[in-house]
């Protein structure tokens, strides 16, 4: 479940920290969740799909790992990170 360009364009304008900004952890964290969140839907309807079910974890991972990253970065950029995309509950 990849992304269309326009989502794309629109992840990274909405997180982008300064104008030429496309790979900051914001945007990766933003890119990843939505694409979890179209995996996790496809899912619910594909109980049998293993292959994008283990996809799905490593993408979790990756997102926890960049989460833990900026926590330890700045913890004033995590919250508003994590607010911002609506994460942990």
């Amino acid at each position: 479940m990849s992304l269309e360009t326009e989502e794309k364009q629109r992840l990274i304008n909405t997180h982008q920290i300064h104008g030429s900004d496309t790979g900051s952890v914001e945007v990766q964290v933003a890119m990843l969740s939505e694409r979890i969140s179209k995996l996790s839907t496809h899912l619910q309807g594909n109980k049998h799909d293993f292959s994008s079910r283990q996809g799905l974890l490593k993408m979790i991972g990756q997102r926890k790992r960049l989460l833990s990253y900026i926590r330890e970065k700045s913890e004033k950029r995590y919250q508003a990170l994590v607010e911002k995309l609506g994460l942990r509950g």
